[in-house]
């Protein structure tokens, strides 16, 4: 499919109630509010497209962006180039899952999460976090620097709560995937997650609500899910 085909075909399948939702949780004109299983039936058409993604990303409109986080290719995206996307990340569908989904599988992933947690604008810290989560789920414990994550995890026990909105909210979860997909470490994610308890973040007014770390790491104890890996990072 060329770029033209592919937004045309995201305007057909446009939904009013999705939009409105999407937009209630932060998304901005233009864009049309194209369910994440009709993205996927793109995807079926164009697969991975280097170029494609770059321009679907490039327009800022919200569904061509999900769209393709989806469709870029892990193997040519280069480290400029996911700068460049983490900084057109204006709202957290992009900023947490399109960017951090991308670069979590890439080589670099590791790199730019850590390089990205320091930043002071309050999406592209929250990258950061959701980016060396994924990181960690789709890579093998063996290839992991333990000692680093769990430097990570002791920081966000010191500074959760004093963190901005959205970074609090991607903190929590590194610490439940931490603690889920790193065996050696799910005592100490367990141990951190009753040192932070609850934590508050506005949400907008969405129904979304924060999972309690402890308890969602104790479900994933007792379901035996711990150190299962994801096959890819983008769902």
């Amino acid at each position: 499919m060329t770029f033209d085909e592919v937004m045309q075909e995201l305007e057909a399948k446009g939904d009013a109630q999705t939009k409105k939702t999407l937009m209630r949780h932060g998304a901005k004109e233009p864009f049309f509010g194209v369910k994440v299983q009709e993205l996927k039936k793109i995807l079926k058409k164009t697969k991975k497209n280097h170029e494609l993604s770059l321009a679907l990303y490039a327009t800022g409109n919200s569904d061509a962006m999900y769209l393709a986080g989806l469709m870029a290719d892990e193997n040519q995206i280069s480290k400029a180039e996911l700068q460049q996307w983490v900084k057109q990340a204006y709202w957290y569908y992009i900023s947490e899952y399109t960017v951090p989904w991308v670069a979590a599988e890439t080589p670099y992933g590791l790199e730019l999460g850590l390089q990205w947690i320091e930043s002071k604008d309050e999406n592209i810290a929250a990258a950061g976090w959701s980016t060396i989560a994924y990181y960690a789920s789709v890579r093998e414990d063996k290839d992991l620097d333990h000692k680093l994550y769990i430097q990570l995890l002791d920081r966000i026990g010191d500074s959760i709560h004093e963190a901005q909105n959205r970074v609090r909210y991607v903190m929590n979860g590194f610490v439940i995937a931490i603690g889920s997909y790193m065996p050696e470490l799910t005592n100490k994610a367990k141990e951190v997650a009753s040192k932070i308890g609850k934590v508050s973040v506005d949400v907008g007014g969405a129904a979304c609500k924060v999972p309690l770390a402890s308890t969602y790491i104790e479900k994933v104890i007792e379901k035996g899910r711990v150190g299962k890996k994801r096959k890819t990072a983008r769902c």
